[in-house]
């Protein structure tokens, strides 16, 4: 009877925005045959439903393309040889960096920094424009909810150069508390580091703003975008912000290769943070010389091969368009929201989603992930049992600590979704999640 219950509490409602929302159903089925990986059985009769995408996105078959063709094809390191494979590897990298500064609306190809990910990108600013501008009593700004890899380089700082950190709390709902955060800024605020999308809250923080209130008293801005760049158009001038980093293996690239963006007067006026080769101009017995952005953060032979699979990646979400992927993702996220709330004993972390309002007044606050916990199941234990039945989704902190300590929690479960995603692997979840629990309360009577 519980079963028919999450089944029938999962539908969406009635005043949701029909032509639209039929128009946006259909991109989880149109592009499942991208995805092979999706296209298996997890165990014997049990189909794969895949919802652990805020760790890392599946890739689609032109960017495991790509990449194979460039290895059986072009195989050369970049920059240095004269021969013709070498010019072709050279061509296919820097027409990555092109395709990665337009996804993302840079002024100029040469504010794109290929990094290992966004945790390295956030340790290059922090190393090179931190350590050149920050000095004791100077203030970093960052909030509760923050990826450990926007929190441990800038504590690390704060514990070197006696930079002083401050946090923003979260309001009523579970969201930024941007009027606290308004409220820790002062003369002696030097940079704001904030996440776009939280991947635990699921909330959507608003960097714009955030930009004004930064600037306003002479503080930088960078973004953490690893949530936001895979499912949503981004521009980063409209943005306002002065540095912003996401991860390739979260929008359909592969793993070892992100980026930094940042304003090239920026980048111009900061030092490298590692020697050796790329990074320089001229070297001699008593000194060196170092070349302009973006070279002089890319010491050492880069990723060429990953590289060139985000490159494919930006051309991939640009050809179904980020407009598209962000609309349906907002349903997915109502219908996801909609069918674990009805789940007795949980409690799902970060903003509610009415969805019985105007979706773009309301679904802008959340992104389609939720974490959440249910009342005597460990999170642990659901994921180990979703998993008998093909359900993927994640268990842990998910790297963010301090937040949950915030809400009173040592971990959480989480399923988070992309564009590959469809209503019907939400439903399953929700069922399985409903058995499980049912399963694990009755073992608990015997």
């Amino acid at each position: 009877m519980f079963v028919a219950l999450v089944h029938a509490s999962i539908a969406l409602p009635a005043s949701s925005t029909a032509g639209a929302a039929v128009a946006a159903s259909s991109l989880g089925a149109r592009v499942r045959s991208d995805f092979k990986l999706l296209d298996q059985d997890i165990w014997e009769g049990k189909r794969l439903v895949y919802l652990d995408s805020a760790a890392t996105s599946q890739k689609p078959a032109s960017v495991v393309r790509a990449m194979t063709e460039h290895l059986e094809r072009d195989n050369a390191n970049v920059h240095r040889g004269a021969h013709s494979l070498a010019t072709r590897s050279t061509a296919s990298y820097e027409s990555a960096r092109d395709k990665v500064a337009a996804f993302v609306g840079a002024a100029d190809r040469r504010e794109i920094v290929f990094t290992r990910g966004a945790t390295e990108a956030i340790n290059l600013v922090a190393n090179t424009w931190g350590v050149s501008e920050l000095g004791a009593g100077d203030e970093v700004v960052l909030s509760v909810m923050e990826h450990h890899s926007n929190m441990v380089p800038w504590q690390q700082l704060a514990k070197s150069r006696g930079v002083i950190l401050k946090y923003a709390r979260l309001d009523a709902l579970e969201r930024l508390d941007l009027e606290h955060l308004r409220s820790l800024l002062g003369p002696r605020t030097r940079l704001v580091s904030i996440a776009h999308v939280s991947n635990t809250l699921g909330c959507v923080n608003p960097v714009k703003e955030i930009a004004a209130l930064a600037h306003a008293v002479g503080a930088k801005l960078l973004v953490d975008a690893c949530q936001s760049v895979p499912h949503m158009p981004i521009d980063v001038r409209e943005l306002g912000c002065d540095f912003l980093v996401a991860s390739g293996h979260k929008m359909c690239g592969p793993t070892g290769i992100g980026f930094l963006w940042g304003r090239l007067e920026l980048l111009e006026a900061m030092p490298p943070w590692q020697g050796g080769g790329e990074m320089i101009d001229t070297v001699t017995l008593e000194g060196v010389t170092y070349a302009l952005p973006p070279g002089r953060f890319e010491a050492g032979t880069p990723a060429i091969t990953q590289a060139i699979g985000l490159g494919a990646a930006c051309d991939y979400l640009r050809t179904i368009g980020m407009a598209e992927v962000q609309a349906y993702e907002h349903e997915l996220a109502a219908h996801l929201h909609r069918g674990l709330s009805a789940i007795p004993g949980i409690r799902i972390y970060g903003p509610p989603v009415d969805v019985a309002t105007d979706a773009a007044a309301t679904h802008a606050h959340r992104a389609a992930l939720c974490a959440f916990n249910i009342e005597g199941v460990h999170a642990s234990d659901l994921a180990t049992f979703l998993d008998q039945e093909g359900i993927a989704i994640r268990a842990g902190h998910h790297c963010t600590q301090p937040l949950h300590h915030q809400l009173g929690a040592a971990g959480s479960a989480r399923a988070s979704l992309y564009l590959y995603n469809t209503h019907d692997e939400i439903d399953a979840l929700c069922v399985a999640i409903a058995e499980t629990v049912d399963m694990l309360r009755m073992l608990e009577d015997v």
